[in-house]
């Protein structure tokens, strides 16, 4: 469970996060959604740590997030782009390399990349090294690092992007069965589809504030609309709060 209470972060004269709240619950995928500029990824990036927030507080499961407590980092996974991956290591090295580094080792660390492998679908390219992969292969490397430990939380910023159509519902289908699986997953997109699809309560950001949190029927409701993008848009020009 991730809760986010007022947080604020600015970058010189700039305001980058004025003000956002929201909770993200364990079994469940939250969607956070905002236009260019609104702040989600200096939020994203303060959730995992890499920023600390001016003012505000992130609790952990219940508790608030200390940078350097290991056990903490260990519950938590982050998954931004398709970058980041050594070029010269095989899909497994890339995987075995990350859950050491999360404190695998032995019958652990093996059990967690046949879960990685069976999960994703990786047999083809397991063994073959991460250069000349295409978008798709890469972002299941990336996710694999992180099913590898299996964090409870994961924050995926934008994870479909770049994918093709039958790449991108093999991983609408692997959110699904990790959110059955008991995770709590904060997930951002640009693709108004998938947050119908995928997400069970939605965070609206617009110029660094949160609007608001609900799930996508009560949005629509709100704002007397049927389509999602109908509401999110009429939510960002008239600052519209869910109920």
């Amino acid at each position: 469970m991730i809760e986010v209470k007022e947080l604020k972060k600015s970058f010189g004269k700039v305001e980058a996060v004025r003000s956002v709240s929201f909770h993200a619950e364990d079994g469940q995928i939250t969607g956070l959604l905002g236009d260019n500029g609104a702040g989600k990824t200096t939020t994203i990036r303060m959730l995992a740590g890499t920023l600390t927030p001016d003012a505000g507080v992130i609790h952990l499961d219940q508790k608030p997030l200390a940078v350097y407590d290991r056990q903490q980092r260990r519950s938590i996974g982050i998954l931004s782009d398709a970058k980041g991956l050594y070029e010269r290591l095989s899909t497994r090295e890339n995987m075995a390399y990350y859950g050491q580094l999360m404190g695998l080792s032995g019958a652990k660390l093996e059990a967690g990349l046949d879960r990685a492998r069976r999960l994703l679908d990786l047999d083809d390219i397991l063994d073959r090294r991460v250069q000349g992969f295409s978008t798709g292969q890469r972002m299941k490397v990336l996710l694999g690092r992180l099913l590898v430990y299996q964090p409870k939380n994961l924050i995926l910023d934008e994870p479909s992007s770049g994918l093709d159509v039958r790449a991108t519902r093999k991983l609408r289908a692997i959110l699904s069965r990790l959110r059955d699986e008991g995770h709590c997953l904060v997930f951002s997109s640009h693709i108004m589809q998938e947050v119908e699809l995928l997400c069970d309560s939605v965070i609206v950001m617009h110029d660094g504030r949160s609007l608001g949190q609900a799930p996508v029927g009560e949005w629509n409701a709100r704002a007397g609309v049927d389509k999602f993008e109908d509401a999110f848009v009429a939510a960002i020009e008239g600052g519209q709060y869910a109920p």
